[in-house]
């Protein structure tokens, strides 16, 4: 059963946005391909967003806003034009990191989460929550 306060988008739209993540995951590995960045610091923080899932240890709630906090696209944005105002290799490469993070879950269908549960997604069920709905 579908819950009306965590809607999801179909269709071609939910095509689209995967599409984007996809775009986005080739565009963060391409910038950080083409400035040289170390990819053992890519190995090392590529998961590193997904910390954030911690905060499903004090509820759905709170786990929901931990996650959507590292998993959106302005902060890792915001930190690549510091990283580029402020001259910091370090900090694009950072940025780029996080951008392919993101990338890579949007085009696995992992979207922005409700409070309804780690399941409910802007882009649809997933996990236990996508198996509930199709029975």
């Amino acid at each position: 059963m579908v819950d009306d306060l965590t809607p999801a988008v179909a269709g071609i739209p939910r095509l689209l946005l995967r599409l984007e993540g996809a775009a986005l995951l080739i565009v963060a590995l391409a910038m950080f391909w083409h400035r040289g960045a170390s990819w053992w610091l890519f190995a090392i923080l590529i998961l590193a967003p997904d910390l954030s899932f911690l905060g499903y240890l004090a509820g759905p709630r709170v786990g929901a806003i931990a996650y959507n906090a590292m998993h959106a696209t302005l902060a890792p944005i915001a930190l690549a034009l510091i990283g580029v105002f402020a001259a910091s290799p370090a900090t694009i490469a950072v940025a780029l990191i996080w951008l392919a993070h993101i990338g890579a879950d949007r085009m696995l269908g992992y979207g922005l989460k409700y409070a309804a549960g780690f399941g409910f997604t802007h882009l649809g069920r997933v996990g236990r929550a996508a198996r509930q709905e199709s029975a």
